[in-house]
């Protein structure tokens, strides 16, 4: 059978063909949303900008928080009596301890007071230059760890070991004149010294150890990664900066982190690809949860 040929109805115009797709939806099928949720190439400048303003404004709400001094060593008293109750408080032991060897309590003065930066702001660029299409997810979910850290402050202010009223802890800064840390010495009026719970350098420190663990090839690095959640962990509780249970509302808070870059991305960071198109590239789309 040969081809027909459909002439239109004299005086009677063409329908146009209808978007079958809906308006929501863009030009190539994808919607607005599922665009923004889509791992993109990050930009240095606004990075940048991003982490100074964040950290800034995060400074600011903490140390907006009333301190709340009596609430604060009140809610110490009662997380040292919960911890004797579970068997784990021995924070003071290990102060004690640790504070009497000069050389190793001052070395973990100084890893309190600057590794907790140095380190995160080192795994960042790290992540922006060799896993750029992870990049946001993954700072997604610290930026969501660090706002949630923020709540336990304004709602469970809780004074350190090294304030609570004859907890018998030693302050290692102060005892020693150890210089960088805002949690004693000259910088403490700078700084909430009643934001105790829960432990950021838990937060962040398990974060770093995570993402080297899951991205880096070298195995010696991928150790180090495990490694440092875990040195963190004995450094707060030697210097009597933190209670074995912020650094469990550190994890909790990590892990609300990473169930927002989750819900916004449709995977976990480490899940995600590697690399993305540069600007006007096609961009790959997210993992399906």
């Amino acid at each position: 059978m040969g081809d027909r040929t459909v002439t239109p109805v004299e005086g009677r115009t063409p329908a146009a063909p209808q978007n079958v797709t809906g308006p929501a939806q863009d030009h190539a099928g994808r919607s607005p949303l599922r665009g923004l949720r889509a791992p993109r190439r990050p930009r240095v400048w606004f990075e940048i900008l991003l982490i100074g303003v964040s950290y800034w404004t995060y400074s600011l709400i903490r140390n907006a928080v009333p301190e709340q001094k009596a609430q604060a060593l009140s809610n110490a008293d009662g997380l040292w009596r919960l911890e004797h109750h579970l068997g784990i408080a021995v924070e003071d032991s290990v102060n004690h301890a640790v504070n009497s060897v000069t050389w190793l309590i001052v070395g973990m003065n100084y890893y309190y007071a600057t590794l907790h930066f140095v380190v995160t702001i080192g795994i960042l660029v790290w992540l922006y230059h060799s896993h750029p299409g992870r990049y946001a997810a993954t700072r997604l979910a610290l930026f969501a760890t660090t706002a949630a850290a923020l709540l336990g402050y304004y709602f469970f202010p809780l004074a350190p070991p090294r304030l609570m009223n004859g907890g018998h802890f030693v302050d290692t800064v102060v005892v020693h004149h150890t210089w960088g840390s805002m949690a004693s010495g000259d910088l403490k009026h700078m700084s909430n010294q009643y934001a105790a719970m829960p432990s950021m350098h838990i937060g962040w420190s398990l974060w770093c150890g995570l993402t080297l663990f899951a991205l880096a090839t070298v195995d010696w690095v991928r150790i180090l990664g495990l490694l440092y959640p875990v040195v963190t962990l004995t450094v707060i509780v030697a210097t009597a900066n933190h209670f074995w249970l912020d650094a469990v509302g550190g994890t909790l808070c990590l892990s609300a982190g990473f169930a927002t870059a989750w819900l916004w991305y449709g995977a976990l960071p480490y899940a995600l690809p590697r690399r993305v198109a540069r600007a006007g590239g096609p961009v790959p789309q997210p993992v399906e949860a």
